[in-house]
């Protein structure tokens, strides 16, 4: 079938991409530990410099009109420098575990070049976090970015090129794609060794299906549930910082909150202390008609200043507030609020007790979100155990902002990243958070046990089942 030129000119383009990320990493394939880990330093530095960090914070909110320069400027300057502090004493080359019990031996090996997609959401820190963890492997990577962050993508990935270069590194273990398009994004997820999809659910969904081993990651819509253990002021305050932070453009954000009815009418007063601004009644309607359009949430709206989106719904917003609650009864498709909003508006239940919690976060995720996060603010260990083995979730944040420590922070022992995986429940392969780890091969070396395992006994090994069947 003859190809459309757009096609062609796509293979070309990434054939030759492909070509130098090759010859680059090639490079870098025998490099020592020391070397790889002063790359990855020089590349963070390039970027995360305080007055490099100023430029790109407002550079990406000027091109992507998402998100707020303070939300920005927290990623690339301080997300980065945590993700290289999380890695950099990482054994990523050679010998990185040995297991004495089983007497194997795990070398590393490079992938080779990694192919990564990076949301308009997060353009800011995505490309520097995953750059870094494919260096860390001694991968090179090519990068295709949301056409409405293109510029932002380039303008990083050039900081990063010339940090390698004057490490002695070739330049083109970072590439940009700097005129993003379907057709090219199709061919280097056709043609890397390894994919890291961070995006929509449709480009996830292509990654899976590009015939490239691909690591991708779910729908979020994290669900907080507040007990009667929590401390109201410290969870209030927690819960703003997650819900306003760079305008809710992450997919951690609190999306709905689960309060205790003891508490309920307490906890709501607080967050209305914090700057919540309670939408009900034909407000609410003026609301979902803009949060949605023909049943899909409208990309106009996304990550934008409350301000701007209750202006655009009618709705007068009192000075001082930042973010909109909305109470809530019900989950799925017949009540739009309780799926992933990507504003700076929250859904707000009333529940009885924990197990109340438990079938509601279930039920909202099972809609949107399911395998992602959730979390509690609670005091109550059995409350907080008996949420971790009732929910679907990957990651249970226990008395945290939830969008600015699930990916990893300097209070929590998550690993850093922008990449959360969210297990079968959410579609993909892995549960855990996305690092280094996974953009590597690894060669097994197996000796022979000192003492030879030994098959027991049927009734020592079969005894409890044996007589019953």
């Amino acid at each position: 079938m003859e190809q459309s030129p757009e096609i062609l000119a796509a293979r070309e383009e990434i054939d030759a991409m492909m070509a130098r990320a090759r010859a680059a990493q090639a490079q870098i394939a025998d490099y020592s530990q020391e070397q790889v880990d002063e790359l990855i330093t020089a590349m963070v530095w390039a970027v995360a410099r305080e007055d490099v960090s100023e430029k790109i914070a407002q550079f990406t909110v000027d091109e992507t009109q998402l998100g707020n320069y303070a939300g920005k400027y927290l990623k690339i300057h301080r997300k980065t420098r945590a993700t290289l502090v999380d890695i950099i004493n990482d054994k990523s080359v050679g010998v990185i575990e040995e297991d004495p019990v089983r007497n194997i031996v795990k070398i590393a090996k490079p992938v080779g070049v990694i192919g990564a997609l990076s949301p308009s959401t997060n353009p800011e820190a995505t490309p520097v976090i995953k750059a870094i963890s494919a260096v860390k492997g001694r991968n090179a990577i090519i990068i295709a970015p949301h056409p409405r962050a293109k510029l932002t993508n380039k303008m990083i990935c050039d900081y990063m090129r010339e940090a390698i270069v004057a490490m002695g590194a070739p330049a083109d273990l970072v590439q940009s794609i700097d005129v993003p398009s379907l057709e090219k994004t199709n061919e280097l997820m056709r043609k890397c060794d390894r994919i890291l999809a961070t995006g929509g659910e449709a480009m996830v969904s292509a990654a899976y299906s590009s015939g490239t081993p691909a690591l991708g990651v779910g729908v979020g819509n994290a669900v907080i549930t507040v007990d009667d253990s929590a401390n109201l002021d410290e969870a209030a305050e927690k819960i703003r910082t997650s819900k306003v932070l760079d305008l809710a453009a992450s997919c951690s954000s609190d999306n709905s909150v689960l309060v205790f009815e003891s508490v309920y009418d307490e906890m709501l007063e607080k967050l209305k202390r914090e700057g919540g601004f309670v939408i009900e009644g034909e407000n609410k309607k003026k609301l979902q008609a803009v949060l949605w359009e023909d049943g899909h949430l409208n990309p106009k709206i996304v990550a934008q200043h409350a301000l701007t989106i209750t202006g655009k719904a009618g709705i007068d917003l009192p000075e001082g507030k930042q973010f909109l609650i909305v109470p809530e009864t019900g989950a799925g498709p017949d009540y739009p609020f309780s799926g992933e909003k990507l504003t700076v508006t929250m859904a707000l239940y009333k529940v009885k007790d924990i197990d109340e919690a438990i079938e509601l976060t279930n039920r909202i995720q099972a809609y949107q979100g399911q395998g992602h996060s959730c979390g509690i603010y609670s005091y109550n260990d059995e409350n907080i155990m008996k949420l971790a083995m009732g929910t679907r979730t990957s990651r249970v944040m226990v008395n945290q902002p939830q969008s600015a420590s699930n990916s990893g922070n300097l209070w929590n022992g998550m690993r850093q990243t922008f990449s959360l995986g969210c297990g079968s429940w959410g579609g993909n392969s892995i549960n855990h958070n996305i690092t280094w780890r996974d953009l590597i091969n690894e060669t097994w070396v197996s000796r022979p046990l000192a003492v030879t395992k030994v098959i027991p006994p049927d009734e020592e090994l079969f005894g409890k089942v044996m007589g019953k069947f």
